[in-house]
């Protein structure tokens, strides 16, 4: 579908391990860092209990879901900025996703190395931020005089990027990350770092995850930070998610309820990317297959129909709509249209999360 989460974070945090139980694609990981250098990217499934429904109704032979990819990127270290732990490598990497999902350690372990000598959410975090700031700054310094000779000759789009750029500078320097920052759209629009959509994974122990109480001090501090930042955050123990990818499917939800958990916290992060993203999912239903597709929130019909097929969005004539609840008070296509509940939408209608949709289109 082409929306994508870059997962980021200092070396042995468990980016790798969440990512391997993740995908079930087995990430190289290892206690020491850079063991991880060109990214592992894998597409995950977003659990989305409607498609059963809808598949039932419609005696669907197949369930597609819809997909987010993530991708796995090596760790961060001070100085990557200036190409520390081929930083350049890896921040060329982050450049290239849509989200980022950040992940910080939050538990104590021994035997696994931490690269600054101790556990620490606060400094872990401003390692990070600090050289996706510095990185941006970069950035920023490249192209300002060239974008404001263009301006000086008259050029009205060159006017508006050398202010944005001169904002952008502005907030850097002050260590802000753009995300944060007012115009954010005009630095997301200009391709910056730390304008990209952000979450938190906490990494806790498997203790914090059972007992969903007696938080540790490193998870409490970075509810703050998050708290703070009006970013959002998952928990996640990578360990036991680990284990739970390597059981059966059928026998994860067993596992689950025992536990008191009602979805893995790695459903949990492949919603919250998809949250992050602002993607909605709308359905194709019939007696072949049962599918969730994915666009962003606002987008029109073709736009969506161009989701499945550009044929469909480049030809499209009409959208023949049914809300999802409405598919499902009318046991399918034939009762929602007796109950008046299929409608004919243009060019101009606005795909609602959870809409039943069948595209016309003439190429």
């Amino acid at each position: 579908m082409g929306f994508n989460c870059g997962i980021v974070g200092l070396p042995n945090v468990g980016k790798s391990t969440i990512f391997s139980a993740l995908t079930s694609i087995q990430a190289q990981a290892a206690n020491y860092p850079f063991c991880t250098i060109e990214p592992n990217t894998g597409v995950v499934p977003l659990p989305d209990p409607r498609l059963e429904v809808l598949a039932a109704i419609a005696n669907s032979k197949e369930i597609i879901p819809t997909t987010i990819e993530f991708v796995d990127i090596a760790g961060l270290v001070k100085g990557a900025s200036q190409g520390e732990g081929l930083g350049n490598q890896f921040l060329g990497h982050i450049r290239s996703v849509d989200a980022i999902a950040h992940v910080v350690r939050c538990f104590e372990d021994d035997n696994i190395i931490h690269v600054n000598g101790r556990v620490n959410p606060q400094a872990d975090i401003d390692v990070i931020n600090t050289e996706l700031l510095l990185a941006d700054l970069s950035s920023v310094e490249k192209r300002i005089d060239r974008v404001r000779k263009a301006a000086k000759s008259g050029d009205k789009a060159a006017k508006e990027e050398a202010t944005t750029l001169e904002l952008a500078q502005k907030y850097l320097a002050e260590g802000k990350s753009l995300r944060l920052c007012p115009e954010i759209e005009s630095f997301r629009a200009l391709g910056f770092i730390t304008a990209k959509p952000t979450l938190y994974v906490a990494n806790v122990t498997e203790a914090e995850i059972k007992s969903g109480t007696n938080e540790s001090e490193h998870l409490s501090a970075l509810r703050k930070i998050a708290a703070q930042e009006n970013t959002p955050i998952v928990t996640i123990c990578g360990a036991m998610e680990a284990e739970i990818a390597q059981l059966p499917k059928e026998e994860r939800s067993a596992y689950l309820e025992e536990l008191g958990l009602k979805n893995s916290g790695l459903d949990r992060l492949a919603l919250a990317g998809h949250g992050l993203l602002e993607l909605i999912t709308f359905f194709t239903v019939g007696p072949k297959e049962c599918h969730a597709w994915t666009c962003h929130k606002g987008a029109t019909a073709p736009e969506a129909a161009g989701k499945i097929h550009t044929d469909f969005e480049r030809g499209f004539i009409r959208a023949e709509v049914i809300g999802y609840d409405d598919y499902v008070q009318g046991k399918g296509e034939a009762g929602a249209r007796d109950n008046g509940k299929l409608r004919i939408e243009g060019k101009t209608y606005i795909v609602v999360d959870g809409d039943v949709v069948h595209f016309r289109f003439n190429v």
